[in-house]
C-alpha cells in the first residue's frame, strides 16, 4: 500500500473531517430519511432521494479519509531538510516570465490551497521542483506553456 505523506495540520484536518461526518452529518442524515420516510410513497419523494444521495456521498468520504488515514505518513514540516525541496518545504522562486518572486510550501494533494500558497508534490511545478536546491533553473511544462523559475530560497515550515 503507497504510504501517503501529509503535515501534522493536515492530519489533524483529515482527523476533523472525519469526526464530522460520523459524528453529525451521518445522524442529520438518518434524521432526514426518517423524516422523509414519513411523508409516505418512497418512489415520488424527492426528500427522500436528496437524503439517500447525500448519505452515499457523506458515506463514501467516511470511507475514503479511513483508506487515506490508514495510509498515512505524518511529517512535521518544521523538521525537513531545507538543503533540497523536499515535501514540507517551502520554497521562494524567481517566476523570469511575470519577473517577481513567488512562495510555495510542497505538501500532499488533500492539502493543496494555492490561494494560500500550498501546491502539490505531484503537480507539474511541484514534481519539478523535488530535489532542487537554492540556485537552481526548473523549467515546467503546462497547459499553459513552459513555465521558467529560479530557486532562491528553501526553508522550513513555521507551523508543523
Amino acid at each position: 500500500m503507497e504510504r501517503i505523506p501529509v503535515s501534522v495540520a493536515g492530519n489533524r484536518q483529515l482527523r476533523e473531517e472525519l469526526e464530522r461526518l460520523e459524528r453529525v452529518e451521518r445522524p442529520d442524515i438518518i434524521r432526514a430519511i426518517e423524516v422523509a420516510r414519513g411523508h409516505g410513497d418512497l418512489s415520488e419523494n424527492a426528500e427522500y432521494h436528496a437524503a439517500k444521495e447525500r448519505q452515499g456521498m457523506v458515506e463514501g468520504r467516511i470511507m475514503d479519509l479511513k483508506d487515506k488515514l490508514g495510509r498515512v505518513e505524518v511529517i512535521d514540516c518544521t523538521r525537513v531538510s531545507t538543503k533540497r525541496v523536499v515535501f514540507g518545504t517551502v520554497i521562494t522562486l524567481y517566476d523570469v516570465a511575470e519577473e517577481k518572486e513567488v512562495t510555495f510550501q510542497l505538501l500532499g494533494p488533500e492539502e493543496v490551497d494555492v490561494k494560500n500558497g500550498v501546491i502539490s508534490f505531484r503537480s507539474p511545478l511541484g514534481r519539478a521542483l523535488l530535489g532542487k536546491e537554492a540556485g537552481d533553473e526548473v523549467l515546467v511544462k503546462t497547459p499553459k506553456g513552459m513555465l521558467e523559475y529560479e530557486v532562491l530560497s528553501i526553508s522550513a515550515s513555521e507551523t508543523p
